[in-house]
Order: C-alpha cells, then sequence, then structure tokens
C-alpha cells in the first residue's frame, strides 16, 4: 500500500525564491530613500543648481554646444537633464523629476541663478 506526503504548501521553486528576493530588496530600497530623503533633495538640489550654472557659462560664454557643455559635469551627473531657453537666454537643469535649477545669463554679470520667486513673478 502506497503512502502519500501531505506537504504544508507549494515547494519553494527558484522562481519564488528570487521573487522573495526581489520583493525584500524592493522593502529595502524604499526605506532607505524614505529615510533619506531630505538627504537625496538636498543633493539634488545643488547638483541641479550647479549644472544649470555650469551649462549655462559653457553655452553663453564660451560659445559652446549645450550636449557639449554634459561633459563638463562631475562623475555622477548623468542623471541631470538640460534644456535651454535661447530666446530668454536661460538653461534649465532637472534630476528626476525632483528637482531643478535655472540660470540666465546676463550682460555684465554672467549666469545667475534664478529664484523660484524670479521664476514665479514672469
Amino acid at each position: 500500500m502506497a503512502t502519500v506526503k501531505k506537504t504544508s504548501g507549494a515547494p519553494l521553486t527558484k522562481w519564488r525564491i528570487a521573487l522573495y528576493v526581489g520583493m525584500l530588496f524592493l522593502l529595502i530600497l524604499i526605506a532607505v530613500l524614505a529615510y533619506n530623503h531630505a538627504f537625496l533633495k538636498g543633493q539634488l538640489n545643488v547638483g541641479t543648481a550647479y549644472g544649470a550654472r555650469v551649462a549655462c557659462s559653457c553655452h553663453y560664454l564660451g560659445g559652446r554646444d549645450i550636449e557639449d557643455c554634459q561633459k563638463d559635469f562631475e562623475p555622477g551627473m548623468e542623471v541631470i537633464g538640460l534644456t535651454v531657453d535661447e530666446e530668454r537666454k536661460r538653461v534649465t537643469a532637472s534630476a528626476l523629476l525632483i528637482e531643478s535649477a535655472t540660470a540666465e545669463f546676463r550682460e555684465g554679470w554672467g549666469c545667475v541663478i534664478l529664484t523660484d520667486a524670479q521664476l514665479d513673478s514672469e
């Protein structure tokens, strides 16, 4: 007579283990980002302001193409994108749709970072 072993659930397959490990990694990542949110936002704020100022100077003072100006960025700034407003002589740097900063070329002053109040008043 044959006996049947009863199991208490489906066996852990490679896919199920990978799913559990992936979910655990995602939860840890979310916890770390939530804990360091202010720090990350501050770093992105500094990075976008630096990027806007450097790219504005490179483009309007140096006469280089905006794509070429990204070569002047420090390592780790690959997440920062640039847009140019030729009419207003402005460069905006943005990172991950979280932070952005705008620099404007002013004759005699060079490139200056604009505040949110200056951008809102237009």
